[in-house]
């Protein structure tokens, strides 16, 4: 079952993070979660800003602009030796911990057992009580293809390893390459293409040393 993205904000103001040295937070920690935030739903990166929709079609960054306004707040009210704890898109309590701890934790969608499935999530989603924040969405460090090439870098440079003696070249790599991160699919297939094997580059070192 899909899940249900689409919010009816009250008032909708495009979100542009703060730029340069200025800081709006009590120190550079709070205020980079803060621009980390605000950057995910900046309408240059974003989906769907309006909806809180960073990527994929469903991950969102807050639950609500409400929950989103409440962050920002909180993050900008948060001291040194305290932590804001985020559930699902929504700040439900400020702990005071030490400067070492981290600023923020956060929790998405955490449902367990018989009442993981989109039935019960959706319920709960229509209720304000979650939101489903994807990998990267509700942690707010989306960054595009980026946060994916090393990984399928990694995936297909094993198997050309693995099965075509260490290069993708003259072999076809079928992908669609859609969505917020389909570059990350051309993107190593293309280095791939030209990286002599694993197994040579460590031989070729070993011998040389």
């Amino acid at each position: 079952m899909a899940v249900e993205t689409e919010i009816t904000p009250s008032t909708y103001t495009p979100i542009r993070a703060p730029r340069g040295t200025q800081i709006s937070c009590k120190s550079w920690q709070q205020e980079a979660a803060m621009r980390m935030l605000m950057n995910n739903l900046d309408e240059e990166v974003a989906e769907r800003p309006k909806d809180l929709v960073v990527y994929g079609g469903t991950g969102r960054a807050a639950r609500s602009w409400e929950a989103y306004h409440a962050i920002v707040a909180s993050l900008k009210s948060l001291e040194n030796d305290e932590t804001l704890l985020v559930q699902s898109g929504k700040p439900v309590g400020v702990f005071k911990t030490h400067e070492y701890a981290p600023r923020v934790l956060i929790a998405n969608s955490n449902l367990v057992g018989h009442w993981s499935n989109w039935e019960k999530f959706n319920e709960l989603e229509r209720a304000g009580l979650m939101m489903y924040g994807q990998m990267t969405a509700g942690s707010w460090i989306y960054i595009g293809s980026q946060g994916i090439v090393q990984g399928t870098f990694e995936t297909f440079a094993e198997a050309a390893r693995k099965h075509f003696d260490g290069s993708l070249k003259s072999k076809f790599v079928a992908t669609a390459d859609l969505g917020g991160i389909g570059g990350a699919q051309s993107t190593p297939a293309k280095y791939c293409s030209t990286r002599p094997s694993r197994s040579s580059t460590f031989s070729d070192s070993s011998q040389s040393a």
